[in-house]
């Protein structure tokens, strides 16, 4: 059995240890600061036994070297943060990554970066998606293509509706503004973002979000959706996608 431990690091990112309850393993999910996630540890008595980067940010990387040097531990990742961050193992699309027994399948979800990677715990229903969907949103596209990131999206639509994503950033309250102008007459999306405004003022977390009323609300997933395509523009959905990014780019 494995817990998810989430706490807030740096301005708006969400750190998140998984612990492996058999193994004693320990997971650090990206390092956006390293003392943060050793502090939180220490806190819940676990040994960070394993890195997985996402992506190559500092944000995402940047605490590698620290909690390495203070515990040890095994970093994996995208071929994009060997050269930048440490790094002793490069997995890609496909490639099976464990915490002990718990298997987490490595998916190409590139756009934001070239080499991003999510992690799907399939049979615990979550995924660990970094900076390629937010909830109501999506990561900015510094280095991909939209026909590159559409196809990423796509695979993280296929995963179960159930599914858990763990979103690495409290992004959630600006992405509800620009959704419900890309999208105003959903009313899921309308109900989905009173519930947002009112979690946001008691400063609760909007992450985790179900994949399920993310394709029901989250503009960047409905790409493909008819009227979200008639609004936007575009002959095809990535072509609707990369609409929706530039306006949120400039919103």
């Amino acid at each position: 059995m494995i817990h998810v431990h989430q706490f807030p690091c740096l301005s708006d990112n969400y750190g998140f240890l998984v612990h492996d309850t058999e193994s004693h393993e320990t997971v650090a999910i990206d390092t956006p600061d390293g003392r943060a996630y050793l502090a939180e540890a220490e806190l819940k008595g676990w040994r960070i036994t394993q890195i997985w980067n996402t992506h190559w940010h500092p944000d995402h990387a940047g605490g590698n070297a620290l909690i390495q040097k203070e515990t040890g531990c095994t970093i994996l990742g995208p071929a994009e943060v060997e050269g930048r961050f440490p790094v002793d193992r490069i997995v890609a699309h496909g490639d099976v990554v464990t915490v002990g027994k718990v298997r987490a399948r490595v998916i190409d979800v590139s756009g934001h970066t070239n080499g991003h990677i999510a992690f799907h715990f399939a049979e615990n229903g979550i995924a660990f998606v970094g900076d390629s969907v937010f909830a109501l949103g999506c990561g900015r596209m510094f280095e991909g293509e939209p026909k590159q990131f559409w196809a990423s999206l796509s695979r993280i639509k296929a995963l179960p509706a159930e599914t858990l994503l763990y979103c690495a950033h409290e992004y959630t309250a600006s992405n509800a503004k620009f959704a419900l102008h890309a999208d105003p007459d959903n009313v899921a999306l309308q109900d989905y973002a009173d519930e947002i405004a009112d979690k946001r003022g008691r400063q609760e977390p909007t992450v985790p979000t179900t994949l399920r009323r993310e394709l029901a609300t989250n503009p960047f997933l409905r790409a493909d959706d008819p009227a979200i395509m008639e609004r936007w523009g575009g002959s095809a959905p990535h072509e609707t996608f990369a609409a929706l990014r530039a306006a949120k780019d400039n919103f």
